[in-house]
């Protein structure tokens, strides 16, 4: 494999522009610096703000070229579609309630996606958008990025490879306690995490319900089939769901159970995964990503690490660093 195939096969990187994320965002930081980590991206253009003023303020401190500073998302869209130079992909990470109209814009104009999640706050609008994308043939990437970890990618391969035999029971929980504190009062202006006119139907599900959910299939292979769940509001005066619990029924007869709450005083971002079957059981914790439990049905538990012994090729594609080092 070349160096860096992007480079290989068109000759320069791929052109990025990006949608929201710009002062304040907690993931637009990041979303950036993940598109340059592996030097296949280059981002040319943005809107980073609703805000034009803001927008092409931040623009230039990202070192964005003067001619390609917009005003709107429809405008740079526009605009460089119409380039020679225009861009390849756009990336979008805007509030949830923004998510359809601007990837729909993108794909309408001939653009791949990389969208936040979640991908719609409705229903309706996830199947008008999984059609556009199928009409188009456009490539439309959903970032669940916790997939990214060589130790949930060797949780999946070790269920494909039937190291765990037939899967019984899942738990998954993904727990945080940013929305613990009953004396922080609502903003005044009720922000897209704050509205549930805009953070969907359920706000701590449209956060991180989805990742767990995600988490499940992705390690698992497996569908949920039936649910009995509650969701609701645990932190007083508050207009959105903070909690969300569950019990599942899978598409091959597993059960599991599922809990999510941004309400957990103290707990700072806890994803965790224990799938188990009839040979054994896997265990990851997001907190200590660099280790996954591995407990067979007879024989000592044993500790899985990235590029350790026992690493499979669906894992060591995903590891940049030889074994033990940060």
């Amino acid at each position: 494999m070349a160096l860096n195939p992007v480079l290989s096969i068109l000759g320069r990187r791929l052109r990025l522009a990006v949608i929201g994320g710009g002062p304040g965002s907690f993931i637009g930081p990041t979303h950036r610096q993940a598109a340059r980590h592996d030097d296949r991206y280059e981002i040319v253009t943005g809107v980073l703000s609703s805000d034009p003023d803001k927008s092409k303020k931040a623009d230039i401190e990202l070192g964005l070229g003067p001619n390609r500073l917009y005003t709107s998302v429809q405008e740079m869209l526009e605009a460089e579609a119409a380039r020679r130079d225009g861009v390849d992909v756009v990336a979008i990470m805007t509030p949830d309630d923004t998510h359809y109209e601007h990837s729909m814009a993108a794909l309408s104009l001939g653009f791949d996606v990389i969208c936040d999640k979640p991908m719609t706050n409705t229903l309706e609008e996830a199947e008008s958008l999984h059609k556009k994308v199928l009409e188009t043939g456009l490539i439309f990437c959903l970032t669940h990025n916790y997939t990214g970890y060589p130790m949930v990618r060797q949780a999946k391969a070790m269920v494909q490879e039937g190291e765990l035999g037939t899967i019984r029971l899942i738990q998954v929980e993904y727990v945080q306690g940013g929305k613990a504190d009953e004396s922080k009062p609502m903003p005044e202006v009720l922000t897209s995490k704050y509205d549930p006119g805009r953070s969907g139907p359920s706000q701590v599900m449209g956060q991180i319900g989805n990742h767990a959910h995600n988490l499940v299939r992705f390690i698992t292979g497996l569908e949920v089939a039936e649910v009995s769940a509650e969701l609701g509001t645990i932190v007083p005066n508050r207009l959105i769901d903070d909690f969300a619990g569950a019990l599942l029924r899978f598409d091959n007869g597993a059960r599991g159970s599922f809990w999510i709450t941004q309400a957990a005083a103290g707990v700072e971002n806890c994803l965790r995964i224990r799938v188990s079957g009839s040979k054994g059981t896997l265990e990851w914790m997001q907190e200590f990503p660099q280790a996954l439990t591995f407990k067979p049905l007879r024989g000592p538990s044993q500790n899985r690490t990235p590029n350790g012994p026992c690493t499979l090729p669906l894992s060591a594609r995903s590891t940049k660093l030889v074994a033990g080092h940060p």
